[in-house]
């Protein structure tokens, strides 16, 4: 099947989701850093604006930066990917920088990128997150997903979440 791709332009309430530009890297590398797994240089964040910036144009689907409408700061990415899924029922996932946590952008942002994602014409969104990761599958309960199913990989367990489009 053929879909539309997904709009390069969001505006929420408090937020608006646009394409990652080179000049994202320094707090896209902090970003990634804080996940804890290693450090991610500024330079390896330029590589990964430009596989994504690759993915849009290739695939139609990809990450938009969440900026705080009032400042233009960013405060981190909501994304459609094939991540653990397909190009058809594409992955929502979304991930904060640690000071915009709490304030209910991911639900926002997230929001807007399911509305988005089902005008390119697709009927089904998946989204995986960890056991433990409490407040992204409070998210995903506002949003309307459903547990689907438990799956592990050898950094634990991964609760898959599907949301169908309204019919």
């Amino acid at each position: 099947m053929t879909f539309s791709p997904l709009t390069e332009h969001l505006d929420t309430p408090r937020l608006v989701l646009t394409p990652q530009v080179p000049d994202d890297a320094p707090w896209l590398a902090e970003l990634f850093t804080a996940r804890g797994t290693g450090t991610v240089t500024v330079e390896a964040a330029v590589e990964r604006i430009a596989t994504m910036t690759r993915t849009r144009r290739d695939m139609g689907i990809g990450a938009l930066v969440l900026r705080d409408r009032s400042t233009g700061d960013a405060l981190g990415y909501c994304a459609l990917v094939v991540g653990r899924a397909t190009l058809d029922e594409p992955e929502l996932a979304y991930e904060l920088l640690p000071h915009a946590h709490g304030h209910g952008y991911a639900t926002e942002a997230a929001a807007a990128l399911v509305d988005a994602a089902f005008a390119t014409g697709r009927t089904r969104l998946w989204s995986t997150v960890r056991t433990w990761n409490r407040p992204s599958l409070r998210v995903l309960e506002k949003l309307g997903f459903r547990r689907e199913r438990v799956t592990t990989d050898g950094a634990g367990e991964i609760v898959w979440h599907v949301l169908d489009a309204p019919s």
